[in-house]
C-alpha cells in the first residue's frame, strides 16, 4: 500500500463506519512503509491491512474488504502476508484489537485473547477535577514518552511522538514535584473525536479524562477504555458515555507485557 492507495483506505474505512480520515491513513503508511497492504481481485484493489513494529512487538489493524468481494478469502489471504512480513521482521510478538466477527478469524490463525476492551461513546461534558491538567510542552514530550514505556510496559515510541508532533496542542499531562503521573491526548475522526491515548496513575487518570471531556464539550466523542480498568469505566459511565461496542485484545507468539489498569484510553485498535 502506497499514498496513492489513500483512496481506497478511505473508502473502506467509510464503509465499515470506522473512524479513520485521511490523516490517520496517512500515518498508517508513514510509519510502516513496507508493511501496509493491498488485497486484490480480479485486478481490482479490494482490501487493506497495516502493521506497525514497535521494536520486538508489532500491531496489525485495518483488515477491511470492500462489501461487493467479502467471503471470498481476501480478508485471510491479507492476515496470513501480514503475518508472514512481520515474521520477517523478527517480531515475538503480534497484537490486534478483534471485533466479535474478526476474532474466529484471528483465533484460527494462532492468535489468543488478552483482555477485554469497550468503545465508549457519546457527547462530552463538562467534567471536571480537582487535580490541575496542564498543557505539555515539546520539551517533555521525550518525558512522556519514556513515562509511558515504564507504566506500560510497552515501547511505543514510535506512534506517541507521531501523534505528538501532529497534535502538539492536545498533548496534557499531571506533573507534580517534577514527576510525570500521567498524559492524555486525543485526534478528530471522521464520526467522533478519538479520545486517547491515556496512561496515568489512579489519581491522575480521571483527572486527565476529565479534562479531556472538557475541551470536547458537545463533540461526539469515542474513547476505548480496558474492562481491568474498572475506575476509567466509571468515570465514562458517570460522564453518559455509553457501550458502543466490545474488543479483545489478541496476541500471536510470545506473551506480551501489559498493564491495562494504567491505561485510562487506548489509542484505537490501530495499535493499542
Amino acid at each position: 500500500m502506497t499514498i496513492d492507495d489513500l483512496g481506497l483506505g478511505i473508502k473502506l474505512s467509510g464503509q465499515a463506519g470506522w473512524n479513520q480520515t485521511e490523516a490517520d491513513w496517512r500515518r498508517f503508511i508513514e510509519l510502516e512503509p513496507e508493511g501496509c497492504f493491498v488485497g486484490e481481485l480480479n485486478g481490482r484493489s479490494v482490501g487493506t491491512t497495516t502493521t506497525c513494529v514497535f521494536r520486538k512487538t508489532a500491531w496489525i489493524a485495518m483488515v477491511l474488504v470492500d462489501v461487493n468481494a467479502r467471503h471470498k478469502g481476501v480478508g485471510t489471504t491479507l492476515l496470513k502476508h501480514s503475518i508472514e512480513y512481520l515474521k520477517s521482521r523478527q517480531v515475538r510478538t503480534i497484537r490486534l484489537d478483534a471485533t466479535s466477527l474478526g476474532r474466529p478469524i484471528y483465533e484460527k490463525l494462532g492468535f489468543v485473547p488478552d483482555y477485554e476492551l469497550a468503545r465508549f461513546e457519546g457527547r462530552a461534558t463538562e467534567a471536571r477535577e480537582s487535580v490541575t491538567v496542564v498543557a505539555a510542552a515539546p520539551e517533555l514530550f521525550a518525558e512522556i514518552i519514556e513515562f509511558d514505556k515504564r507504566t506500560t510496559g510497552r515501547e511505543r515510541a514510535k506512534m506517541l511522538g507521531r501523534l505528538f508532533e501532529e497534535f502538539p496542542e492536545n498533548v496534557r499531562i499531571v506533573r507534580r514535584a517534577g514527576k510525570i503521573e500521567g498524559f492524555i491526548t486525543m485526534r478528530p475522526g471522521a464520526n467522533a473525536v478519538q479520545i486517547g491515548p491515556c496512561t496515568a496513575t489512579g489519581e491522575a487518570g480521571p483527572a486527565l479524562f476529565c479534562d479531556a471531556l472538557d475541551r470536547c464539550a458537545a463533540k461526539p466523542v469515542f474513547v476505548d477504555i480496558p474492562l481491568d480498568n474498572t475506575e476509567a469505566v466509571k468515570v465514562a459511565e458517570s460522564n453518559e458515555l455509553a457501550v458502543q461496542r466490545t474488543l479483545t485484545r489478541m496476541s500471536w507468539g510470545r506473551k506480551p507485557v501489559d498493564n491495562p489498569q494504567s491505561s485510562w484510553a487506548s489509542s484505537g485498535a490501530e495499535k493499542g
